[in-house]
C-alpha cells in the first residue's frame, strides 16, 4: 500500500486523556508487512491483548508498531520485513511505501501544536504518523480540513459588505472608480465554476492597486478600500496555506513526542552461564539472526546495568597466565619469525617467565574489583527488581570465573542458590523483561509503550493469571499491547481488551476487536476458541462456588440433564436449595479423579448419574463409591436405559430424521413407544443402511436442547415431568451440605 493511499478515519473516535507528557496512543494500522498487507485499524487499550493461533501472525503487528519509534534497535530488515510479494518493488522504492500508520491523542501538547501549525487546538488533539519504508516519517491532524468554501464565502460576503457600505458615502473623488472595482470583482468571482486562492490574491491586488500611494485625509473610502484588501488577504492566505503537517519545525516537534516502543520477546531470555568471548564477539555484529540478535540485546543490557563493559570483566579477571601469552603473542607479532623461534626455544628449554610480584598485587587488586562490582550490581538488581516484583523476595548474585559470568538465584522458599537457568523459566522471563524494559525505557517509563509477544507463555495458569493482574499496575504508567493464545491471559471481565488475530481468505493477517467475528477458515479459529475458553473459566468458577456437582458419562448427558434441571425448575416442579452442575467425565480414572478433587474443593462427594449402556455399566463396576451413583435405570425401569429414554421417544424420532434426511422409511414411523431408543435407532439405521456418525448422538442433544427450551414446559406430559422430578430428587437425597 503506498503512502499516498487514504485510510478511513473514523469520525467517532473520541481522544483519551493523556495525562502524560507525550501522546497517547489510540490506535494503529500495518500495512505490507511480512504476512500483513493490510490489518485493518487495531484499537489500542491501556492494556490490549492480541489473541490469535501459532502463525496467524501475532508478532507482525507488534514489529511495525516498535519500529515506528524504538526505544532500541528495530531497524527495518528488507529481507524479512518486506512481503516477498512485493520485495523487488519495495526495494526499488522504499519511500513510496509506509508499513505502519499509527493515530495518538496528543493530550497537553495540543496547544503547543496547534500553535505552531496555525490551527484550531481541537484540530491538534489527534494526530496521525505513518513510517515508510526508507525510515522517513508522514504526519497528518485527521480532524482538520482546510474549509476553502468558508473562506471564498467570507470573501464574497466581504466585497459585498464593501459595495453596500461605498453606496452609503458621500461624495468622494474616489468612490465611482471604488464602486466599479468592487462590482466588477464581485462579477467575475461569481461567474467562475471554481473560485482559487490565486483569483483571491488577484482581487486583493486589483483593490490595492486602487488605493493612492498619498490618499487624503478626508477620505472615508480609502479606509474601506484598506479594510476590504486586509479581508481579502486573509482569506487567500487560508485557502494557499500549505498543509500545517508538511511543515518541519511541526513535523520535528511531533516525532519528538512519539512514546518510545519497546518490544520483548522470549528469544531474549538470559541463561545463566555466559561465555564473555561470546558476548563480546556477538555485541560487535550486525549480521545476527532473530535468536541471537534478542539474547545479545538483553546481555548488552545486562553489563550496562553492571556497570562495566563485558570486555572489562574479561579483563579484569585476566590472571598471570593470560598476561603472559598476550605479551608473547605481541612480542610474536612485532618480531616476526625470529621472535617465534625465540619462543619455541625458550619453551623448550623450559623457560617460563615467572610472575613479577608487582604484577600478582595488580592482578589480585584487578579480581578484587571485579568482585565488589559484580557483589554491588547484584544487590542493586535485587532491590530494583523487588521494587518491581511483589511476588516474591528473589536474591540476585553475580560471579565471573575466568571467561564464564554466571547468575545466582536465592529466595526465601529456595535459600540455597540455584544458577539462573536451573529456575522456572517465568523468572528468567520476568528478569530479562526486567532489565530490557528498565534500560530502554531510560528512566522515562511513563511515556514508552510495551510490546510484550507472547509474554508468560511457560508459566502455570495461576501465574498466568498474576501476570495479568501485574500488567493492571504496569499500565499505571504505560500502555501494554501483548499477544498471547492462552486463555488464562485473557479475562473474561476484560474482553474489551481483546483484539482477534486471525489468517483472512486472501492468506493475510487480520484483526479484529470484534470477537464474534468470523475466521478466515475453519483451520483458524483458534482465537475465538480462546476467548471462548476464557468465558467459559470464568462461569465455571462462579457456576461450581457453592453448587452441587453431578458427574455424568460425557456431554451428551450433560446436554440432557441440564435441560431437565432448567424445564423442571420452570415448571415448578423442582426447586433446589442450591445450584446444580453437571460436569462430563469421560471413563473410570477420569471419573474417579474428578470425583476426588470435586470432594476437596466443594467439601463433599459429587453424585454420578450413570446409564445401563456397556459403558455405563463397566463405569458402574469400576466405581469405589457406588452410594452416590444414581442409575438411570432406576428411574425408567429398563435396564439398557440411556439418557434419551427420559424426553418424548417421538420427539426424539423426529429430530433424528432431520438429523439425516436419507432413509426410505423415517425413524418416526417405525419408533416403539416404552422400548430403549437408542437401540431402536441403531438397528433402524442399519436396517436402511445408513452410516450413523460418531458423534450423533450429541447432534441429537443440540437440537433436542434447542427445541425443548424453546417449547418450554408447558407441553410436557405429566409422566414425563414425574419422572424428571423423580431423577432431580434422587441427586438431591442425602447430598452432603456444604461446610
Amino acid at each position: 500500500m503506498r503512502h499516498e493511499t487514504t485510510f478511513p478515519l473514523a469520525t467517532d473516535i473520541a481522544p483519551q486523556p493523556a495525562a502524560q507528557s507525550g501522546f497517547t496512543l489510540l490506535r494503529y494500522r500495518v500495512s505490507n508487512f511480512r504476512s500483513v498487507m493490510d490489518s485493518g485499524w487495531l484499537e489500542a487499550d491501556t492494556v490490549t491483548a492480541l489473541i490469535g493461533v501459532n502463525e496467524s501472525g501475532k508478532t507482525n503487528l507488534l514489529m511495525p508498531l516498535w519500529k515506528l519509534n524504538p526505544a532500541s534497535g528495530g531497524e527495518v530488515q528488507p529481507t524479512s520485513d518486506y512481503p516477498k510479494a512485493l520485495f523487488a518493488t519495495i526495494r526499488n522504492a522504499p519511500e513510496q511505501f509506509q508499513f505502519v500508520t499509527a493515530e495518538f491523542d496528543t493530550g497537553r501538547e495540543a496547544a503547543h501544536l496547534a500553535e505552531l501549525a496555525k490551527i484550531p487546538q481541537a484540530s491538534a488533539r489527534r494526530v496521525s504518523v505513518a513510517r515508510l519504508y526508507d525510515g522517513s516519517y508522514q504526519i497528518a491532524f485527521p480532524d482538520f480540513a482546510r474549509d476553502d468554501t468558508a473562506a471564498i464565502g467570507a470573501a464574497l460576503a466581504a466585497l459585498q459588505e464593501a459595495r453596500s457600505n461605498l453606496a452609503q458615502l458621500a461624495a468622494d473623488p474616489l468612490r465611482a472608480s471604488a464602486w466599479a472595482l468592487v462590482e466588477s470583482l464581485l462579477e467575475e468571482l461569481q461567474g467562475l465554476e471554481t473560485i482559487t486562492g490565486n483569483d483571491l490574491r488577484l482581487a486583493r491586488n486589483s483593490v490595492a492597486a486602487l488605493i493612492p500611494e498619498d490618499p487624503p485625509a478626508t477620505s472615508h473610502v480609502v479606509p474601506l478600500l484598506r479594510d476590504l484588501q486586509k479581508a481579502l488577504g486573509q482569506h487567500m492566505a487560508a485557502m494557499i496555506a500549505p498543509d500545517p503537517a508538511t511543515r518541519e519545525d511541526l513535523r520535528r516537534a511531533v516525532i519528538a513526542k512519539l512514546p518510545r516502543f519497546v518490544y520483548y520477546s522470549n528469544y531474549g531470555n538470559l541463561d545463566s552461564e555466559i561465555y564473555l568471548p561470546h558476548v563480546v564477539e556477538n555485541m560487535g555484529r550486525a549480521d545476527l539472526g532473530a535468536k541471537e540478535s534478542a539474547k545479545a540485546r538483553t546481555l548488552r543490557v545486562l553489563f550496562d546495568f553492571v556497570g562495566v563493559q563485558a570486555q572489562e570483566i574479561l579483563q579484569l579477571g585476566r590472571d598471570f597466565r593470560d598476561i603472559r601469552d598476550e605479551a608473547e603473542a605481541r612480542m610474536i607479532a612485532e618480531a616476526g619469525k625470529a621472535g617465534l623461534m625465540r619462543s619455541l626455544w625458550g619453551r623448550a628449554r623450559g623457560q617460563e617467565a615467572q610472575p613479577d610480584p608487582e604484577i600478582l598485587a595488580q592482578i589480585a587488586e584487578a579480581k578484587r574489583t571485579r568482585s565488589i562490582l559484580l557483589q554491588s550490581a547484584g544487590t542493586k538488581l535485587t532491590k530494583r527488581f523487588a521494587q518491581w516484583w511483589k511476588q516474591g523476595d528473589y536474591r540476585f548474585r553475580f560471579e565471573a570465573d575466568g571467561n564464564h559470568f554466571r547468575i545466582w538465584v536465592a529466595d526465601a522458599r529456595r535459600p540455597q542458590e540455584v544458577e539462573l537457568e536451573h529456575r522456572s523459566t517465568g523468572l528468567q522471563w520476568f528478569l530479562s523483561f526486567f532489565l530490557v524494559f528498565l534500560h530502554e525505557a531510560g528512566g522515562a517509563h511513563d511515556n514508552c509503550v510495551l510490546l510484550l509477544d507472547e509474554p508468560g507463555h511457560s508459566l502455570h495458569p495461576l501465574a498466568q493469571r498474576d501476570l495479568s493482574a501485574f500488567f493492571e499496575g504496569l499500565a499505571l504508567k504505560n500502555q501494554i499491547i501483548y499477544t498471547t493464545h492462552s486463555p488464562f491471559l485473557v479475562d473474561a471481565d476484560r474482553l474489551a481488551r481483546a483484539r482477534k488475530v486471525f489468517v483472512g481468505k486472501d492468506g493475510s493477517t487480520r484483526v479484529s476487536g470484534d470477537l464474534l467475528e468470523a475466521e478466515g477458515s475453519d483451520s483458524q479459529r483458534g482465537a475465538g476458541f480462546a476467548v471462548r475458553a476464557a468465558l467459559n473459566l470464568a462461569v465455571a468458577e462462579v457456576s461450581m462456588g457453592g453448587a452441587q456437582p453431578v458427574l455424568v458419562q460425557s456431554r451428551i448427558e450433560q446436554t440432557y440433564l441440564s435441560v431437565i434441571k432448567t424445564l423442571s425448575i420452570a415448571s415448578g416442579q423442582f426447586v433446589p436449595q442450591r445450584d446444580m452442575v453437571f460436569a462430563p467425565a469421560c471413563g473410570a480414572e477420569v471419573m474417579q479423579v474428578m470425583a476426588r478433587l470435586l470432594s476437596e474443593t466443594q467439601a463433599q462427594s459429587p453424585r454420578l448419574v450413570l446409564d445401563g449402556s456397556a459403558s455405563g455399566r463397566a463405569l458402574a463396576a469400576s466405581m469405589n463409591d457406588t452410594a452416590h451413583i444414581l442409575a438411570l435405570s432406576c428411574i425408567t425401569g429398563h435396564a439398557e436405559t440411556t439418557v434419551e429414554d427420559l424426553f418424548p421417544i417421538a420427539d426424539l424420532a423426529v429430530q433424528l430424521d432431520r438429523v439425516e434426511r436419507r432413509p426410505e422409511r423415517l425413524f418416526a414411523d417405525i419408533v416403539v413407544q416404552g422400548q430403549p431408543f437408542v437401540a431402536q435407532a441403531q438397528a433402524w439405521a442399519q436396517a436402511e443402511g445408513i452410516v450413523l456418525a460418531d458423534d450423533w448422538r450429541l447432534q441429537l442433544a443440540e437440537r433436542m436442547r434447542h427445541k425443548m427450551l424453546e417449547a418450554g414446559p408447558a407441553r410436557l406430559e405429566a409422566a414425563t415431568q414425574a419422572q424428571w422430578r423423580d431423577l432431580l430428587e434422587g441427586l438431591v437425597k442425602d447430598a452432603n451440605p456444604p461446610a
